[in-house]
This record gives structure tokens, sequence and C-alpha cells, in this order.
């Protein structure tokens, strides 16, 4: 994949991206220690906390002005092997901000040390938290969405699914940025020689072999273990999907975007042309970014306001 086929206004941040070392234990101890080391981001208008005793650590972020009744769950991506809630202070600050919600960050343990279930089991924990704490939140339990980056969206994706099959208030939306849905890509050696910036098929092998403690593509897979597997998608909230035409995981997003729509899901999927993975992040000032994610948060702000709305067709934008 040459360059040139990356927007123009991406092509500078992306020279910009540092070589990630997934392949060593130690480079990937070296990544989370660096991660560590982030100083948090502020965002005018409203109060970051964290919460003491809450499991694996959440980051509140707690707007000034109350919009709405609605919540977000977010959590971090990192292809299952790194990340931290710090690296998304200035989308959860900004979207906290712009809804007038509090945006809740949950942190899991990591794989290949904690692999499935652990992570979603934090990310499960996370969900109760909030649920238990709505009443100190100022929220209706019944208004709050589940998003998430990469690995993150489909942590995210698989928590609405787990959700769903509990008994108590369902997920408000869900809202997936690039989301990591299908361990059966990762098993398909055809786009191993793929060039794609940023995460490509041989890191997603590892990322999902970690997750699994197994061979991605086999056979039998746990319930909630890879999103895109369930077989029945009815009655899962609203989704918003956006994706980058570059990324790995552009086919399995509209693929998951075609069988939730099939179920009678409102769907809505954002395609942006010469994107690659995660590029909201890495290159977050960008116009292209923020359009990107003000679309975003103008859906999630539609959709909580409106929750109802859970059934429908589905469109895409490019």
């Amino acid at each position: 994949m040459e360059l040139g086929r990356v927007a123009a206004e991406l092509q500078g941040p992306l020279r910009k991206v540092p070589p990630t070392p997934f392949n060593s234990a130690l480079g990937r101890w070296a990544i989370n220690a660096a991660i560590g080391l982030i100083p948090a981001i502020a965002t005018e208008g409203v109060e970051m906390r964290g919460v003491a005793g809450a499991a694996r650590g959440l980051r509140v972020h707690i707007p000034l002005v109350r919009k709405s009744k609605g919540a977000l769950l977010w959590i971090h991506g990192g292809g299952y092997i790194i990340g931290r809630p710090v690296l998304d202070d200035r989308l959860c600050g900004a979207t906290a901000r712009k809804l007038g919600i509090p945006v809740i960050a949950a942190s899991y343990r990591l794989a290949p040390k904690h692999p499935f279930p652990a992570p979603l089991d934090d990310c499960f924990d996370a969900w109760r938290w909030v649920q238990d704490h709505a009443s100190d939140l100022g929220i209706d339990p019944n208004l709050v969405a589940v998003g998430g980056q990469s690995a993150g969206g489909g942590l995210a994706a698989s928590l609405v699914q787990r959700i769903n099959d509990n008994d108590g208030p369902s997920a408000a939306a869900q809202w997936l940025f690039s989301p990591m849905l299908d361990d059966r890509t990762a098993a398909r050696r055809d786009l191993d020689a793929a060039r794609n910036f940023v995460w490509n098929n041989r890191q997603n092998a590892l990322g999902w072999s970690a997750y699994l403690a197994a061979e991605p593509g086999g056979r039998d897979m746990p319930d909630y273990a890879s999103p895109a597997r369930r077989s029945g998608l009815e009655a899962l909230p609203p989704a918003w999907i956006g994706v980058g035409d570059l990324d790995l995981f552009l086919d399995e997003n509209r693929a998951y975007a075609d069988r939730l729509r099939a179920a009678g899901i409102d769907v809505v999927i954002d395609t942006i042309p010469g994107a690659p993975h995660g590029f909201e992040s890495w290159a977050y000032d960008t116009a292209i970014a923020q359009d990107f994610i003000k679309s975003a948060q103008a859906w999630l702000e539609k959709t909580l306001d409106q929750p109802e709305t859970a059934a429908g067709g589905s469109h895409e934008r490019h």
C-alpha cells in the first residue's frame, strides 16, 4: 500500500507514527511503560477524576455543564496487548463537553498475561460500576452508551452483547471506532502481504493469539470472545461504526454492519477515504479527524436523545 493512497492531510502525521515492537514481551513492556509516563490531558470545562477503590482504575470525565442524562462508557484500544485510558483523554474530554455527559474510561488487564475473558470481565465490572453509581453520576442507567476504538471497539461490541444477555438495563448505543471484531481476519494469511499502515494482519494475528490464548480462526469460540462470531444480533442497540477505507478492519466492519442491519438494528457506518487505522488518534488535530469525530459525536448525541430508535435501517457515508 503506497503512501500516495493516504489522504494528503494524514501523510505528515502518519510519518511520525513510531514503529511498535509488539512481537516481543520486552517491546510490549517498553510501550506500556512509556504510555504510563504520558501526563493527563485536561479539557476546559471538564473535570477529570479517578475513582478510589474502583476495579482496574476508572477514569471519569465530568462536564461542568450538563445537557443530557446520558453517559458513555469508553474502552481504549491497543490490540488487546497495550494501552491505557490516558491515550484517549482528548477524545473523552471533548465528548464529555460536547454532549454534556459523563464519559467513564475503563481500564482492563492486558493479554497475553491476562487473556480472554479477563479484559472483558474488567469492562463488565466497569459497566456495573456505572450502573451502581448512576445516581451519583446524575445519569439515567438506561441511557449509557458503550464505545471504544480498535481492540477497545471489539471489547465494546462484545460487552454490548454480554450486557444484552444479562438482566438489567441494556446499553443505549454502541459507538465503535475501527473495531477489532473478527479473529477470522487474523487467520487469513493472504492478507499478510498487504501493507496496512499502523496495524497490519501480522500484528492482528499476534493480538488475537494473545487475547484468545489460541490461534485465531479456530472452529470453536467462547461466547463474546470474537463479537463477529455471534449468530444472533437481534435486540442489540443502535450502532455507529467509523473506519478508514485503508484500514485492515474495513471489510469485517462492513460485514458486521450488514448483519446488524439484517437483524433490524439501526446502523450508521462512516467510511473515510484515504484514512488508515486509528487516524483520529494519531492525527487528532487534522480537519479530517475532527470532522470524523464531530460526526460521530452528533450521532451519539442524537441517539441518546432518542433511545427508542433502536431498530431500523442502515446507511453508509463516504
